[in-house]
């Protein structure tokens, strides 16, 4: 069963984590299957992705009772390319490694009842990359949120820049859809090249950096050139590399 739900409609790619028993508490099965839900929204003709949880919250982050390692590998411009806009609709919790998607997303439409939590000081676990929220709001905000723990509601992200829109409570989905539209009757290659040059422009921190390149590293590790360098070594011949 897949806890990811991806939907297109009027070049619109909706994806849902869809566990709303458990909050949306993002597991390893629901990261991989994030993963590839970018990876067909990038290579689709969807325009723009609206990324959303399932029931009154967006996610409770990751489960604790399962917790993925790799977690990064959901997580849009950090595990995987999305070159094409998104924009988040969110309502309720959205909570530790769940902050990593509102980083990632270029809008945020938040219903009144949203709060933001980054509570890893508090777990002893961090993975460092939500240092790069620093780049996305005034650095004494990004430091409360990340040192204080306390949760942020929907007010005073957006005064800090992090929301959009605030929305009445169960809106929020709507709305992100009525931005969606706009920016999918645009010029998608004009969409393409503005969200490039803006991740181009915006500063990112070590484990920001770090992540997309341990994916090129891991790639090259589990290639069949690096079975076949192996095994003509222990066979003590010549390596016939294909480059795959």
């Amino acid at each position: 069963m897949s806890y990811v739900k991806y939907a297109s409609r009027d070049f619109i790619a909706t994806i849902t984590i869809d566990r709303p028993e458990k909050r949306n508490a993002l597991t390893a099965e629901i990261l991989a299957d994030m993963a590839a839900a970018w990876a067909r929204f990038e290579s689709s003709e969807d325009r723009v992705a609206v990324l959303t949880g399932a029931g009154p919250s967006f996610s409770a982050g990751m489960d604790v009772t399962a917790s993925p390692a790799g977690a990064w590998t959901g997580i849009p411009n950090l595990g995987c390319p999305v070159s094409k806009p998104i924009v988040a609709a969110m309502s309720g919790a959205c909570i530790g490694g769940a902050m990593l998607f509102a980083m990632m997303a270029d809008i945020i439409v938040a219903d009144e009842t949203t709060r933001f939590i980054y509570p890893e000081g508090r777990i002893g676990q961090a993975g460092g990359v939500m240092a790069g929220m620093v780049s996305r709001l005034p650095y004494k905000i990004a430091m409360e949120l990340m040192l204080v723990g306390d949760a942020m509601d929907a007010r005073r992200a957006y005064e800090a820049g992090l929301v959009n829109r605030i929305v009445p409570a169960g809106q929020h989905l709507a709305v992100a859809q009525e931005y969606a539209a706009k920016i999918a009757a645009n010029a998608p290659m004009v969409m393409r090249t503005l969200k490039q040059f803006a991740l181009a422009t915006l500063p990112k921190g070590p484990a920001e950096q770090l992540y997309p390149n341990l994916l090129v590293l891991d790639r090259v590790r589990e290639s069949a050139d690096a079975a076949e360098g192996l095994a003509a070594s222990r066979e003590k011949r010549a390596p016939v590399f294909r480059g795959k």
